[in-house]
C-alpha cells in the first residue's frame, strides 16, 4: 500500500481532528486519486485552499497523488514565496460579493450595512447556494464543510466564530475589506441598492418628527424601504467603529 505526507498549515488546522492537528499526517491509499479529493477525504475542503505544494513543485487539483509525495496545502496564496506557482482558482476581481447559508442571516445584515452585496434566504437550497455562488463568482460563506467540498465553489470560506460580531470582524480580516467600507449603499433588508431621494419624495413615508428633524433620506430601489440617518445610524456607526477597531 502506497502512502503521502500531507502537511496542512495555518486555519486549515481547524478542519482536522484535535489529535492530528499541525502534525504532518501520513495517509496510506490503495486507489489512484488527484490530491482535491484526498485531501477532502481527510476533512479539509478544497475552497479554502489557495496552493499546493508537492515535492517542491507548485501543483494545481487534478494532481495525482503517488507513493511517497510530501503535500502541503497552504490556505493563502501568497503564504509562501515559492517560484512558479500555479493558481488554484482565477484572482477575483471587483468588490468582494457574497452568498450566504441559512445560518448566517445576521452576518448577511451587517455585511450588506457596510456596503457589500450579500445574498441571503432562509430557504437556500445547498445547490442553489453552490450553483449561484459559481455563476456570479460569490464568495459562498458557510458553517456546512460539506458544502464547501462540492466541486461547483471556486470560492468559499467557512466561517468560524458563532458570535455574528466576531464573525464580521473574521470575514472582513480574511478578505482584507476593512478600507472597503460604504455606509448607505446596500439595503439591510433586501440586499437592493441605495440610492439618494428628496426629502419631498418621502415625506408622506416617514413620521412627522423624522420628517422635522431629519434632511438626508435614501431609498432601496428593490423593496422601496427609506432609511435616514437617525439615532440609528450613530448606533451602526459606533457598531461599526467597534468591529473595525477591535484587537
Amino acid at each position: 500500500m502506497d502512502s503521502a505526507t500531507f502537511h496542512f498549515h495555518d486555519e486549515l488546522n481547524d478542519f482536522l481532528p484535535k489529535r492530528t492537528r499541525h502534525s504532518p499526517i501520513i495517509h496510506e491509499f490503495d486507489w489512484c486519486a488527484s490530491i482535491k479529493d484526498m485531501i477532502e477525504s481527510l476533512g479539509v475542503p478544497h475552497a479554502e485552499i489557495d496552493l499546493l505544494i508537492v515535492n517542491q513543485n507548485s501543483v494545481d487539483f487534478s494532481y495525482g497523488v503517488q507513493g511517497g509525495d510530501q503535500i502541503h496545502a497552504y490556505p493563502q496564496f501568497d503564504a509562501v514565496d515559492f517560484p512558479g506557482k500555479v493558481r488554484l482558482r482565477p484572482p477575483r476581481t471587483g468588490r468582494a460579493r457574497f452568498i450566504l447559508d441559512t445560518h448566517l442571516g445576521r452576518l448577511a445584515a451587517y455585511l450588506r450595512m457596510l456596503g457589500f452585496d450579500s445574498l441571503y434566504r432562509n430557504d437556500y437550497p445547498d445547490d442553489e447556494l453552490a450553483q449561484v455562488s459559481n455563476a456570479e463568482a460569490r464568495i459562498l460563506l458557510t458553517r456546512d464543510v460539506g458544502l464547501l467540498k462540492r466541486s461547483l465553489v471556486t470560492y468559499g470560506y467557512f466561517v468560524r466564530n458563532t458570535d455574528p460580531r466576531l464573525r464580521l470582524r473574521e470575514v472582513l480580516s480574511r478578505f482584507s475589506l476593512m478600507d472597503s467600507v460604504e455606509l448607505f449603499k446596500h439595503c439591510m433588508k433586501c440586499n437592493g441598492l441605495l440610492h439618494p431621494v428628496e426629502k419631498s419624495d418621502v415625506i408622506d413615508e416617514v413620521s412627522a418628527q423624522t420628517a422635522k428633524f431629519y434632511d438626508v433620506f435614501h431609498r432601496c430601489e428593490a423593496c422601496q424601504q427609506v432609511y435616514w440617518r437617525g439615532s440609528h445610524f450613530e448606533r451602526m456607526q459606533s457598531f461599526i467603529n467597534e468591529v473595525l477597531t477591535a484587537p
